[in-house]
């Protein structure tokens, strides 16, 4: 296929996974812990299948299989600082606190396995971090949300979180041929055992029972997010330059904050905006500079 058509396959994924903190709020009631299990419990028959199709090309040891479900711990863990935040903070700024795991990633990385980052981009650090700072409030009388402060730091916690599920499960298909579906559901199934346990022991609104319209939102968030927005991310970005897969993830959170001033009125107050601004602006600086490493190390290779 040409580039042109994995760009309207990874946009389509884009825009879904943009919907997951609008279902997220609109599902409201569940507990965190709650959530986040159905939303990888609901997904599970559906990548189960997908996989069943595709088995045959996937080539990964068991111990890859085992660091991919591994991963889904990290992931279990983030949703649910992810979604204490959005009911904090706000379905909008929440996802753009979240998305700044892609610094985190790279210091992660640096620290983890020796990947260092380029100086370029450990220098916009401070300016990202400005920018979260920001969007807390930092003491404005008009700063959207009911404890924003609270909410930041939940949403900087599952970005840390976020950054090592990644970084996880990357690690677990390093040097193996697999289909996406095939560390995505091994993932999915380590959320969902997480999730569960995690929420048996600690939450005492975790809750097994089927509600509605609750389980409705849940159902939705599996098929949109977990399945759909992630099968067509994975499936196009690995035939796209990397300057295009950073601007094109960039648009998640753009994208989230739109809905979420549509639908739920999030109207941010202007240290927010400020806020905003800065951590994108920063993490599109962030994602061209390391675009133009790795464009740079292909070309002297």
């Amino acid at each position: 296929m040409p580039a042109s058509t994995y760009r309207l396959i990874a946009a389509a994924g884009v825009v879904a996974i943009s919907f997951s903190p609008i279902l997220i709020r609109a599902a409201g009631d569940g507990s965190d812990m709650t959530i986040a299990f159905f939303r990888a419990a609901y997904a599970l028959p559906i990548l189960a299948v997908i996989y069943w199709v595709l088995r045959g090309r996937d080539q990964r040891p068991l111990r890859s299989r085992v660091m991919a479900a591994a991963s889904g711990v990290f992931l279990a863990l983030d949703l649910a600082f992810w979604h204490a935040s959005i009911r904090q903070l706000g379905a909008g700024l929440a996802t753009v606190i979240v998305y700044v795991q892609v610094v985190f990633v790279a210091l992660l990385a640096w620290l983890l396995f020796g990947e260092k980052p380029a100086r370029r981009s450990v220098a916009l650090l401070p300016l990202i971090l400005l920018g979260i700072f920001l969007i807390s409030g930092a003491g404005s009388a008009d700063a959207y949300g009911d404890n924003p402060a609270l909410g930041t730091i939940q949403a900087a916690i599952a970005s840390v979180l976020y950054a090592l599920f990644i970084l996880f499960l990357r690690q677990s298909g390093k040097g193996h041929d697999s289909p996406p579906s095939g560390p995505l559901l091994d993932a999915t199934i380590g959320t969902a055992v997480a999730a569960l346990l995690i929420g048996l022991v600690v939450e005492p609104d975790f809750s097994l029972a089927p509600s509605w319209p609750l389980h409705g939102w849940l159902l939705l968030l599996a098929v949109v997010a977990q399945v759909v927005g992630w099968l067509t991310i994975t499936r196009a970005m690995p035939h796209l330059p990397a300057l295009d897969t950073s601007i094109l993830l960039l648009g998640q959170p753009m994208l989230a904050i739109l809905w979420a001033g549509m639908i739920f009125d999030e109207s941010l107050g202007s240290t927010q905006w400020l806020g905003v601004g800065l951590v994108l602006v920063g993490l599109l600086v962030f994602n061209l500079s390391k675009s133009s490493a790795k464009l740079t190390d292909s070309t002297s290779a």
